[in-house]
């Protein structure tokens, strides 16, 4: 069975055009099969102050009102997905970029309102993601570049949360590759104090993972990350990696740096 390795980049990478560039570097660099997820950044937020319109957050999760479901449709499928894939191109990778709803790759559903109105948020149905297409395009020796936007294939586009469309996407094709999945960002890993980048949790199993949420040793943003990686590895995924985006080179290769979940 053939390697994949899903990669989702976010953070502060996506803001910064030096640490970006240098990340996707690496990535033409690999020559091996990649599917690149990408969240926004700021990006998004700012454009969307710039046209007067405020982003509000609920445990971390963007809510998408009808205004702001246009700016993102713009900013993470237009300007910051073109950006990545010419960038891949200059580097000698043959990138394609694409949304949920191009070759309707990521059905979703508009989230059910229940305690919040996420808005425009679409959650996802892992085993309606279309594999086929995304092989195909593998097997075409091109690298997917996602953006984290799905439809509800009645014609609206969703804001997506590129984690969960990471941990997806692996899951879909681990039926026909192994996979490791991996969150790239600006720590080297999960880190017991965030303001120390050296205190990087190497391991986490689903016992380590209680007693860093009973302790409140881990902050806001990880946890949906480590939610993502279980619910993967439940599924098929065969490893799942949180590290550094400068260390991706290595993370491709059977030493890898950061904190490895199983």
């Amino acid at each position: 069975m053939d390697k994949l390795f899903v990669i989702k980049i976010g953070g502060n990478v996506i803001d910064n055009d030096a640490a970006l560039q240098a990340f996707l570097k690496n990535i033409a660099l690999a020559k091996v099969n990649i599917i690149l997820i990408h969240g926004g950044g700021k990006i998004a937020t700012k454009i969307g102050e710039q046209l007067g319109i405020q982003s509000q957050y609920v445990n971390g999760r963007r809510i998408t009102d009808a205004a702001t479901i246009d700016v993102v449709t713009m900013v993470y499928g237009g300007l910051v997905n073109k950006k990545i894939v010419a960038q891949l191109q200059a580097f000698g990778c043959n990138a394609i970029g694409l949304t949920g709803a191009d070759g309707n790759i990521i059905p979703a559903v508009k989230r059910p309102v229940k305690d919040i109105d996420y808005g425009f948020a679409g959650d996802v149905n892992t085993a309606a993601i279309n594999s086929t297409v995304l092989h195909g395009l593998l097997q075409q020796q091109l690298t997917p570049v996602l953006a984290p936007l799905t439809h509800d294939t009645k014609g609206q586009i969703l804001n997506t949360n590129a984690d969960t469309i990471a941990s997806s996407v692996a899951v879909a094709l681990s039926r026909q590759y192994e996979v490791r999945l991996i969150y790239c960002f600006e720590k080297k890993g999960i880190l017991l104090d965030v303001n120390d980048d050296d205190s990087v949790v190497p391991l986490i199993n689903k016992e380590k993972y209680a007693q860093l949420l009973a302790d409140k040793k881990l902050f806001d943003g990880i946890i949906p990350k480590i939610d993502n990686a279980f619910a993967a590895i439940n599924s098929g995924v065969k490893e799942v990696l949180i590290g550094h985006a400068d260390d991706v080179l290595q993370n491709l290769t059977t030493t890898t740096k950061g904190t490895l979940i199983q």
